[in-house]
Formats: structure tokens, sequence, C-alpha cells
């Protein structure tokens, strides 16, 4: 290696490091993410059905917004965080000063954005060059959910939500059936315990009633006498000014299966307001509390 570009690569990273230090301080300042995405955060998230292998293409180093197993290393703008990447980075830096092809990236496609399987430095230093696009070996995970390179993980599970709430709405019209619905969840997977806990109702009406209930008598059912009313005592006792940043469905789902320990507890007698209280009184208590008297059923 020659001194001049031993110079030059040198000075490369350590500029590559001095952006990452102020993007940090950027994104402390105002208040948002500079981690890199995590794929098996992301495919957990998500849950693609399939996999297609599309070849060997040039692909938009702007949609390149995670990696496999090195999202610690770099930050979003794939900028090395330690400098202990300094050698490997320098090596990749030197072989695009002499024009050293190096092999295609490896890469998981994903709602339109890319997640580094192999290739993290490859993809740091094209991007500190000013690279636009970058070869890549495809591997397609299909999802109907579309991505944004912007997106945090928290957006992204957003996304998902919002996703999951319009098959659900698709599938059993409840929000046309009952307008005023309130059925919103600030977690995954909700909405397909909801359709779960339909099937319970309608199996119980089912017990005392001759052939098979239709779902949408079950739905509606489970909404007007089990969903509604727990939501509705919700709000009146204003139980969301206790659980900042939480959704009446949110509580639902806490006070269904606190209900049900409940009863099984001190019979079937006990009341939905009671078990309402009940979740109320103990999101008051302090935390060493809480914990002493969790650990103490476990014994019990």
């Amino acid at each position: 290696m020659s001194e001049t570009l031993g110079t030059q690569v040198q000075q490369d990273f350590d500029k590559a490091r001095s952006r990452e230090f102020f993007s940090k301080i950027f994104s402390l300042v105002q208040n948002r993410e500079d981690e890199l995405l995590s794929f098996n955060d992301i495919k957990e998230i998500i849950r693609p059905k399939s996999a297609t292998y599309k070849g060997i293409i040039s692909i938009p180093i702007s949609h390149i917004a995670g990696s496999e197993g090195r999202y610690k290393d770099f930050n979003r703008h794939f900028l090395p965080k330690y400098t202990h990447l300094r050698q490997r980075w320098e090596r990749v830096d030197l072989a695009h000063y002499k024009d050293i092809s190096l092999p295609a990236i490896k890469v998981y496609e994903l709602g339109g954005l890319f997640f580094v399987r192999d290739g993290n430095h490859r993809v740091s230093v094209a991007k500190a060059q000013g690279q636009e696009f970058i070869d890549a070996e495809v591997v397609v995970l299909n999802s109907e959910i579309s991505l944004d390179p912007n997106m945090t993980r928290e957006s992204l599970k957003i996304a998902v939500i919002n996703y999951e709430k319009k098959l659900f709405m698709e599938q059993t019209h409840l929000n046309k059936l009952r307008p005023k619905i309130q059925m919103d969840f600030t977690n995954i997977g909700n909405y397909d315990k909801i359709l779960s806990h339909i099937d319970g109702h309608k199996y119980f009406l089912n017990q005392d009633h001759k052939g098979e209930i239709p779902f949408k008598m079950a739905m509606l059912s489970w909404y007007d006498n089990v969903y509604a009313p727990i939501v509705n005592v919700v709000l009146e006792e204003k139980l969301l000014d206790q659980f900042p940043n939480r959704k009446p469905g949110d509580l639902y789902m806490w006070i269904v299966k606190r209900w049900d320990e409940l009863k099984n507890q001190y019979g079937h007698c006990y009341s939905l307001r009671d078990a309402v209280m009940k979740v109320s009184q103990e999101r008051k208590e302090p935390f060493f509390t809480r914990i002493t008297n969790f650990v103490r059923s476990l014994f019990n």
C-alpha cells in the first residue's frame, strides 16, 4: 500500500467515525432513532410467508435499512460506530481506490427495503464514497406491507398494527356494524386474539342453542356483551389516565385476562366493574409491592 493511499483510507475512516458521532448527537437533540434496523427483529414483526431468489442485481443504497448480524456496529446511515471496525473498513476502502472488484453483497428484500446478510463494510464504504447503487445477491421475502427507508422499529410496528386492523375489519365488517367501535392496540397480534375471543364466545353460545350460531351473530354478541361493556367502564373510570400511551383495546386485553383470573379465584360472580377497579388498584400500587405480590402468587 502506498503511503498516500494508506493515509487516505485512514482519513476516510476517521471522517466516517466523526460523522457517526455528530449523527448520534443530532439524533439525541432531535429525539429520533439513530439505530440500524435488526433484520431478525423486523422479520419477527412482519412474519413473511415465503421467499424468492431474485439473483444479483443493482440496488439503491438508500433503500438498505438494516442488517442481519451487524446492526449494532453501524448506525442507520451505515456509519461505523466503533474503532475496532477500522482495519476491515479500510481494506474495503482501499479496494475502492485501487478499483478492485469485490463480490456482490448479500441482502434480504422485505417490503421494498434491503437488509444486509453479508457485506456491511462494503455498504458503509460505498455510502461514504457517495455511491448510489451497489450490486447485491437478493432474496425476496414476500410481504404485503410496504416499508419506508426512514421507518423506525416503532413506526414499522404501527404500520403492521394498522395492516392487521385493516384485514380484521375487511374480514368482519365490525367497524360498519358498530360504527362507534374503539378497537385499537399498541402491540402486534391482538386482532388475531380478538378473533379467538369471538370464537370462544361463539362456542359458549352454541351450548344453549340448537344449530350452529353464525359467526356474525356471535361477533356482535361478543362485542355488545363483552368488549363494549369493558371499554365503557375503562372510559367511565378514566382508567386510560393511568396507562399513558395505551389504547382502550390494550386495557380490554389486560382486564379480560385479569377478570378470568379473579373469577377463578373468587367465583364467577366476580363483577366486571370490580375487575376494572382491581386493575386500577394494582396499577397504583408501588412497583416493589406489585413485584412482591407477583412472587407470592407464584408460590401460592
